[in-house]
């Protein structure tokens, strides 16, 4: 081979070994075409936030009115807009949700009543209220139903009526769940006693999620009550068509349904006895309204009032003193058993001595 040839591809193999720079970049547009883009984009997000502006521009009374005539989960979706509508309905929740609940569920609200949250009762009482012999008494309100999560002792108040003002919430929100499979004439899915699987664990995860923050938050608590609304109207066309179901009903109109208010609830009806403790209650629940019965002599329901959380912390307050009392009781009779024991045994009793 030449030495030319030789020295030639030397030359290209140390070219090859040297490292490549990658120098290509985009390149930037100036063409009028995009400038007119840009602008007509600019323009375009300038109107958006004009016309959204616009609503929160009229007064305060009157945007309050609008959102009072929503439903709760419609507030909550008109607060996704932008940011000013999250803020202002953040701001003003409470108000809305009074005004929606006092127009829409106004007789829902005195039957699915929030518990007490453990931070607004006395810290002199939460020893009482965690108390293992009243624990042991209370256990069959907080059995783990298969249907209904534990509430959390630490959040809330565990007298008897916050207990059960939790378990109704949950029930809400799990008799929602099945509402399509009840409809359509499903069985419900049976747990074998003792059994959680994942699937049921992550659904009561989700709802004890949802009443918790309903705790602290009057919309979603008003969406609560708008999902039992809508459980109860479900419920009644689907038993109205079973024609061999002859039960007392509710009577519901074109006109109640049309209106979306529980005011059809007033009317007499069947009474809420029992609180429905397994899923297979759900296949003949109608109207579960819970804390209130019909009062026959006057013609009118009669509600379990807001202050029935106090009279049982009283309860509660005596069964500890009670308690006490008893505790202090089997003392004095054991040391009274142990000086009469002293009294007739002298030989045990130098063997103490010693």
């Amino acid at each position: 081979m030449p030495r030319s040839a030789a020295a030639r591809r030397h030359r290209d193999d140390d070219t090859d070994e040297e490292e490549l720079v990658d120098l290509t970049a985009d390149l930037s547009l100036h063409s009028k075409r995009s400038e007119r883009q840009r602008r007509r984009q600019q323009s375009r997000a300038a109107r958006a936030a004009s016309r959204s502006g616009a609503i929160l521009n009229l007064p305060y009374e009157l945007l309050v009115l609008m959102l009072s005539m929503l439903h709760p989960g419609d507030v909550v979706r008109f607060s996704a807009v932008n940011r000013n509508m999250r803020d202002f309905v953040h701001r003003e929740r409470d108000n809305i949700a009074n005004a929606i609940i006092k127009r829409r569920y106004r007789i829902l609200e005195r039957c699915f009543r929030l518990p007490v949250l453990l931070a607004d009762v006395d810290p002199e009482l939460h020893g009482d209220l965690q108390l293992v012999a009243r624990e042991d008494i209370m256990a069959i309100h907080k059995r783990p139903y298969q249907h209904v999560p534990l509430p959390d002792p630490t959040l809330i108040c565990t007298c008897l009526t916050c207990l059960l003002r939790w378990n109704s919430l949950c029930l809400v929100l799990d008799f929602a769940h099945w509402q399509g499979d009840l409809d359509q004439g499903n069985a419900l899915p049976i747990i074998p006693r003792g059994k959680s699987p994942e699937w049921n664990h992550t659904l009561l995860s989700s709802h004890a999620a949802l009443v918790r923050e309903a705790l602290a938050d009057r919309l979603l608590y008003a969406h609560i009550l708008q999902i039992q609304l809508n459980n109860t109207v479900r419920s009644i066309h689907r038993h109205a068509q079973n024609k061999g179901n002859q039960r007392r009903r509710f009577k519901l109109s074109k006109g109640d349904e049309a209106a979306e208010t529980d005011q059809f609830l007033e009317a007499s009806g069947p009474p809420t006895l029992d609180f429905p403790f397994h899923r297979d209650n759900y296949y003949m629940l109608e109207a579960y309204m819970p804390g209130r019965s019909w009062n026959g002599d006057e013609q009118r329901w009669m509600y379990m009032p807001a202050e029935q959380h106090n009279v049982d912390l009283k309860v509660v307050v005596r069964f500890a003193r009670w308690k006490e009392s008893e505790e202090a009781k089997k003392v004095r009779d054991s040391e009274v058993f142990l000086q009469e024991l002293r009294y007739t045994n002298p030989l045990l009793d130098a063997r103490n001595q010693q």
